[in-house]
């Protein structure tokens, strides 16, 4: 990858950052740079680059508030002469595909902004019915906010494709989907076209990130749950991660790293998550040990998941008792505190970078040791037990 020199990022913890006015210019979101692998910019526009640089071309006056985060940050260094303490977390000249982004609040965007933070490229692929959305909240600056980078800067995506993961190729779209209007205007979407127009693009990508997950059912009790609904889940969210390692692994450099997302109802009932999406997490983690097998002998492709604490995510919104799952983490978690995107994201950047080259096949719980929990301390039953809670004064 060419062009622009990113600053090297390391994982420190950020301090009290004091009020100042700074005025960062914000690049194209099109490019970084003036070409990308030796192919000119304007070689590869097409209806679904972020076309226009100059509508991106902005500055922005940001106020630096007196803040301090108890987040862990994926943070740039001024220079990239200058050596940095610690361990880096250095992805300057990876390229990252990231499937499923479709708005700036869930998990998949906050990894995208940890890699990028750590000097990644991104491209994204995002869901065919979501696309102009997204696309046109990019272009009229309402993810700016949400871009800004722990350094100041904003990040950057170099493309978006339109995407549906439940699709292989065009023969398995059926017609009556060809046709709808949702996804008229579009083209190339199915999982193997977006593998070849990457390469067709950009060559190789280093990391993969399947962000992906859909239950049409999932409201209804596993036993109320149709054949449809259940097959339905297993599709979208986990068959998805399967397809998308089979047409991008051939594009993915040696010692690349491909990562998922997952949630504890895989192996504990979490009632109210139905319609076979506990089965489709399970069949997820399972798949990412058989994957970090195949992958690692055949292309030295590292598998792992990223099982999520609860988040109020917009797709969380859906299932419609996310708050409670969130008041339940907070009362028996052994961190007592409220589960953010960017620790997922800072999580992922980690399984992405050289410092976890040993680590494939695991499911990673990012979830403030909820995990561990046998039993829900906040019970009655427990009223009489000296149980030690944080201080949140």
């Amino acid at each position: 990858m060419a062009g622009t020199t990113i600053p090297r990022a390391q994982i420190a913890t950020p301090k009290p950052c004091i009020s100042a006015a700074r005025r960062i210019p914000s690049s194209s979101i099109l490019c970084f740079g003036n070409d990308i692998k030796g192919i000119s910019c304007a070689k590869l526009q097409s209806s679904s680059f972020i076309s226009s640089t100059k509508s991106f071309s902005k500055s922005f006056d940001l106020n630096l508030l007196k803040c301090e985060r108890n987040v862990i940050k994926a943070m740039s260094g001024a220079s990239d002469n200058q050596p940095l303490p610690g361990l880096p977390v250095d992805l300057r000249g990876k390229r990252a595909f990231i499937a499923g982004i479709a708005d700036d609040n869930g998990y998949g965007w906050a990894i995208a902004k940890s890699l990028a933070a750590a000097g990644a490229e991104i491209l994204v692929g995002t869901w065919v019915p979501a696309l102009n959305i997204f696309e046109n909240s990019l272009r009229r600056g309402k993810f700016d906010e949400s871009r800004v980078l722990p350094d100041g800067s904003l990040m950057e995506i170099t493309k978006v494709y339109p995407l549906d993961a439940v699709y292989d190729s065009p023969e398995d779209v059926p017609e009556d989907v060809k046709t709808n209007k949702r996804y008229m205007g579009s083209s190339n979407w199915t999982v193997k076209e977006v593998a070849e127009l990457v390469k067709q693009d950009f060559g190789t990508i280093d990391i993969l990130v399947h962000s992906l997950a859909n239950g049409p059912e999932v409201i209804k009790p596993l036993l109320e749950t149709s054949r449809y609904g259940y097959l339905a889940a297993i599709s979208a969210s986990s068959y998805s991660f399967v397809s998308l390692l089979k047409h991008f692994v051939p594009i993915m450099n040696p010692g690349g790293s491909t990562i998922s997302l997952t949630y504890i109802a895989s192996e504990r009932i979490i009632p109210g998550y139905g319609g076979g999406m506990s089965s489709a997490k399970a069949a997820l983690e399972s798949d990412t040990q058989v994957l970090a097998f195949e992958a690692g002998r055949k292309h030295k492709i590292r598998v792992n998941t990223i099982s999520a604490g609860p988040l109020r995510s917009r797709a969380a919104k859906a299932i419609g008792f996310i708050d409670m799952m969130i008041d339940y983490s907070l009362e028996n978690a052994p961190l007592q505190k409220e589960l953010t995107a960017e620790e997922v994201g800072n999580a992922a950047a980690f399984l992405a970078s050289p410092l976890a080259s040993a680590i494939t096949g695991a499911v990673v719980y990012v979830d403030n040791g909820l995990n561990a929990m046998g039993v829900g301390v906040d019970s009655p039953v427990f009223r009489d037990l000296d149980i030690p809670k944080a201080d949140r004064s």
